[in-house]
């Protein structure tokens, strides 16, 4: 125990401080090579990652689709999504055109008078309008409509998780196991 005493009070010797300093350093070197291991690692999740985080977005619109009334889906939208700057009334309203389009050019199921007063009404208007022209109508124009959108974001959704899929199985292909590429990538961005 006097021993211990007395080599500690001493404190450490040169050749214990050097062996210390290149033990420090050698590891700060593997430091360095794992590091840039987990770089390279988290780079093979980052389109995983983002297909992810667009097949979320896809999600909540759809939530918001089918939780709202058809003239207040585009209000919304951009209220659930403040952040983004899209202008949602044109897109849903470019959605029904190009697939009205389809069933009146391509299926020959709906009129091409719908189809023009469509293109001539905001979106928030186009069940009234088509409603008041045509009373006839053997659907329901807010059903049609909807069911429109709703298979589109299901569409956008199925593409997302078919993407997400086969960056997987690369990930696979390439002997990795995904969870531990995407634990890495969480490391990498600092991501809990």
């Amino acid at each position: 125990m006097d021993e211990l005493k007395a080599y500690l009070e001493e404190g450490f010797s040169d050749d214990t401080q050097d062996k210390i300093d290149k033990e420090k350093t050698a590891a700060k070197k593997d430091t360095s090579a794992t590091h840039k291991k987990n770089i390279e690692l988290a780079k093979l999740y980052e389109d995983i990652a983002e297909y992810e985080e667009e097949l979320e977005g896809f999600e909540k619109e759809l939530e918001v689709i089918n939780a709202n009334e058809l003239k207040n889906i585009a209000t919304a939208l951009a209220q659930e999504f403040s952040d983004e700057d899209r202008d949602y009334a044109q897109e849903l309203k470019a959605i029904v055109v190009a697939t009205w389009t389809h069933f009146a050019e391509v299926e020959k199921t709906h009129s091409t008078e719908h189809l023009e007063l469509i293109k001539e009404t905001e979106f928030c208007d186009v069940v009234e309008k088509l409603s008041a022209a045509y009373p006839e109508y053997d659907g329901s124009f807010e059903k049609d409509i909807r069911n429109i959108l709703v298979q589109r974001w299901e569409a956008f959704i199925s593409i997302k998780k078919e993407h997400i899929k086969e960056e997987v199985d690369d990930l696979y292909i390439a002997g990795l196991k995904p969870s531990f590429v995407k634990r890495i990538y969480k490391q990498v961005h600092g991501i809990k």
